[in-house]
């Protein structure tokens, strides 16, 4: 019996892992969708598009899915038109959330997103009701060998980013939104592909969570994310490192 749980619980893993994966191309090929409907559907020549064809591969998503996306885009096979929302609210304990969806059902996005408020202890508010407690930036991702360190921060601040950071895990640029479309096509140019590139909420202040507080909270966020219309999550919450790991675990 107990060979035999065990087995299921592998499978169990490897079923909820296949799960995870098939939404994460769900909302990759939404994105590549919309690129490609609001530019050119040729990733050399759309940002957006070729943004998201990065993010495809990260994920190893096939070439062929990536490819079908484009031409459905473009109006072979017909396909679903989706626009971008935003949702705002409170989560539990206190925390502010804002919910970037792209959806071809308002209706039915905004009752998936209402409903997982209200399961966790949360409450969708109106508009704006937590972006002021956000700012909102232009990020650009590299990989460490990309550039050394002096080069992408001189390189950063002669087009106008604000900031870079660099480490091990590479370099994040940072600009004001009205800036982002030129600091990232120059830093494209100068270094090639960057790993990332999107406007980003960052909260101006933070909830500090205890362990339990935080398992509540991951969950709401992790039940969020798992919605099909859902692209991204922002949340103004902060936990330590030791019990981040321990909730990973």
């Amino acid at each position: 019996m107990a060979g035999h749980s065990q087995f299921k619980n592998i499978m169990h893993r490897k079923g909820a892992q296949d799960a995870k994966r098939a939404r994460a191309f769900g909302k990759i090929i939404r994105e590549i969708t919309v690129a490609a409907r609001q530019g050119l559907p040729d990733p050399a020549a759309n940002p957006r598009l070729r943004a998201a064809v990065v993010a495809a591969r990260q994920v190893n998503m096939p070439r062929d899915t990536i490819d079908r996306a484009i031409r459905k885009a473009t109006g072979e096979g017909g396909g679903e038109t989706y626009e971008s929302i935003r949702y705002e609210g409170r989560g539990p304990h206190g925390i502010a959330v804002i919910v970037e969806a792209l959806t071809d059902n308002r209706n039915r996005t905004a009752g998936d997103v209402r409903a997982v408020f209200g399961k966790h202890g949360g409450e969708l508010g109106a508009a704006n009701s937590a972006a002021f407690l956000f700012s909102r930036l232009g990020v650009v991702r590299f990989a460490a060998a990309a550039a050394g360190e002096d080069a992408m921060l001189e390189a950063a601040i002669e087009v106008g980013a604000d900031n870079v950071e660099s480490g091990a895990s590479g370099h994040e640029v940072t600009c004001a939104p009205e800036n982002f479309f030129a600091v990232r096509d120059a830093l494209e140019q100068k270094f090639g592909s960057p790993e990332e590139a999107k406007l980003d909420w960052r909260p101006t202040s933070t909830v500090t969570l205890d362990e339990e507080q935080a398992r509540v909270v991951l969950k709401f966020i992790d039940a969020l994310d798992d919605l099909d219309d859902v692209q991204n999550v922002y949340a103004n919450f902060e936990v330590d490192e030791q019990v981040m790991q321990r909730l990973s675990a």
